[in-house]
């Protein structure tokens, strides 16, 4: 059925939400490759080690809920996961004995510090012919767009 206005303007492949959509996936299928196929790991996983892997300090699951993205479930089977692994180890906290503080292993760094080595070679071979300065620009305005969005979303997390 032919309607008597069609959307002439709108083309979905130069539809912005459907670019960042198809770029996401093909990125996360880029890096998903190294983690799953090569550590056995999910994203939540990865997601979970490269922030305690980044502490100085062990953390409690609510605090990689809060620096990750990700929701307290998949922590909760990411922090399962990680420890069955032998990359993880909980310990009792002891200045508050009802937090349990999280930490990698030695195991665990040590597959941190390699995952993030190819991560970042992945990320080069991403943004290779980009010189330092396109390089902030894309970063620049990556970030205004998250924060017109949080802005569209009722949130300003920015």
């Amino acid at each position: 059925m032919r309607r008597d206005k069609p959307a002439e303007n709108f083309k979905l492949e130069t539809f912005f939400p459907y670019l960042v959509r198809i770029y996401y996936r093909a990125v996360s299928r880029s890096v998903s490759t190294i983690y799953e196929k090569e550590y056995d790991l999910t994203v939540s996983e990865w997601r979970a080690m490269a922030v305690l892997g980044n502490s100085d300090d062990p953390l409690s699951a609510g605090e990689i809920v809060t620096r990750s993205s990700i929701d307290k479930v998949k922590v909760s089977r990411a922090i399962s996961g990680l420890t069955q692994k032998g990359y993880l180890e909980r310990k009792v906290d002891e200045g508050d004995r009802r937090k349990v503080a999280l930490q990698l292993t030695r195991n665990g760094y040590y597959v941190f510090d390699e995952l993030v080595a190819k991560v970042q070679d992945l990320e080069s071979q991403l943004l290779e012919g980009f010189d330092a300065g396109e390089k902030d620009q894309l970063l620049s305005l990556m970030a205004r767009v998250r924060k017109n969005a949080d802005k569209l979303n009722g949130s300003e997390e920015m």
